[in-house]
Formats: C-alpha cells, sequence, structure tokens
C-alpha cells in the first residue's frame, strides 16, 4: 500500500472528511485529493502533522509493510463493529422503550374501561378531570421508564 492509498484508508477509518483533514492540517480540500490521488506529495511537516492527526508513525506513512496495514484494517473493522453494536443497543432501548409505552398505556386504557363501566358516577363527578389526571400519571410513568431505559447505556 503506497501513500495515498494509506492517507485515503486512513482518512476514512477515522470518518474524517477530505475537508476535515484539510483544516486539520492547514491546508485546502485540494490539496488532500491531489496527496490521495498521488498527483502530490505532502512536505514533511504535514506528514509529522499527519502522524499526529492519525496517531500512526510518520514511518507507517511512508514505509510499505504488510503488518501495519493489516493492524490498520483491522482497527478499522474493530470500529465499525463498535459502530454496530452501539447502534444495535441504540435500537434495542428505544424498542423497549416503545413497548413499555404501549404496556403503560394499555393499562390506562383498561382502567378507564373498568372505570366506565363500573363507576357510572364518574361521568357526574368530573369523569374528565379524572380522565385527563389518569392519563397525565401514565405519561409520566411512560417518560420515567424511557428516560431510565435510555439513560441506562451511560452507566
Amino acid at each position: 500500500m503506497d501513500f495515498s492509498e494509506k492517507l485515503v484508508t486512513l482518512r476514512k477509518a477515522n470518518d474524517m472528511t477530505q475537508e476535515q483533514l484539510a483544516e486539520k492540517l492547514d491546508v485546502s480540500r485540494q490539496s488532500i485529493s491531489k496527496w490521495e490521488s498521488g498527483q502530490a506529495t505532502p512536505e514533511l511537516e504535514k506528514i509529522v502533522a499527519m502522524s499526529a492527526v492519525f496517531n500512526v508513525t510518520t514511518d507507517y506513512l511512508l514505509k510499505s509493510s504488510e503488518i501495519d496495514d493489516l493492524s490498520v484494517k483491522t482497527e478499522m473493522l474493530e470500529k465499525q463493529q463498535q459502530m454496530i453494536l452501539e447502534r444495535e443497543q441504540k435500537q434495542r432501548q428505544v424498542f423497549g422503550c416503545i413497548m413499555y409505552s404501549v404496556a403503560v398505556y394499555l393499562v390506562f386504557f383498561a382502567v378507564c374501561f373498568i372505570e366506565r363501566f363500573l363507576f357510572h358516577e364518574l361521568d357526574v363527578l368530573g369523569g374528565q378531570e379524572i380522565l385527563f389526571a389518569e392519563f397525565l400519571i401514565a405519561t409520566a410513568v411512560v417518560v420515567f421508564i424511557c428516560v431510565k431505559k435510555l439513560d441506562k447505556k451511560q452507566e
């Protein structure tokens, strides 16, 4: 793998655009594009800066080595795997939140139905206000459960 291929691989592995890398190195995006296409080679100070940005040695950037290439590719795969795992965990948390919400609101509707069926006098005693208060309680329970469920990731 030559310098231009390594530059592209490292930039993508660090989830950076050409513009973002150019900003970090204080060069134009066109310079990055030329370096990546092999049309130009950066100055020594830019190579040193790149090694700091990507946390690799200048030897790695300038010399060809299969071991270094494999370690960079392994690191890229590990980062991708971590991102996939985090996305799946977030999806599970959101799905759990939705299921708990559905369950709480089903209980709310069941309570409302039972109250209407058993206690006809609620219509006279301000049934709308009681219904609204119960709905607010159910919503508060849903919010509490979802906050707790989504907060588990940070622990």
